[in-house]
């Protein structure tokens, strides 16, 4: 059992930037991949980047490549998002998830835990 728990949302200008954290409880974080996905209201839950248990391998969505960063503290079993340059419809819930297994991967299916998500509001 791993428990997710997400933090650094809020509300930021088109253009800023702000750093998404998920903790995850249990000895076992660095055994699975973890990923990022967000919904925005009305809209289904994206793929936004994952990380595979090393680091060695990263795979982000074509609207965010070169905008965020995915990354990873296995000693501090936390999970990163650093976002920069952000836009308006980068306006969602943002959730870590966490999949048994060593490769990133950007279906949701793969993923057996989820956090319960943290706002993030980007204003023009």
């Amino acid at each position: 059992q791993v428990q997710l728990v997400e933090s650094g949302g809020g509300l930021v200008q088109a253009g800023g930037s702000l750093r998404l954290s998920c903790v995850a409880s249990g000895r076992a974080f660095s055994t699975y991949a973890m990923g990022w996905f967000r919904q925005a209201p009305g809209k289904e839950r994206d793929f936004v980047a994952a990380i595979s248990v090393l680091s060695s391998n990263t795979r982000y969505a074509d609207s965010v490549k070169g905008r965020f960063t995915i990354s990873r503290d296995n000693a501090k079993n936390t999970l990163y998002l650093q976002m920069n340059s952000l836009k308006t419809e980068d306006t969602a819930v943002y959730y870590c998830a966490a999949g048994k297994g060593a490769w990133a991967t950007p279906l949701p299916s793969t993923y057996t835990y989820w956090g319960q998500g943290t706002q993030v509001t980007v204003s023009s």
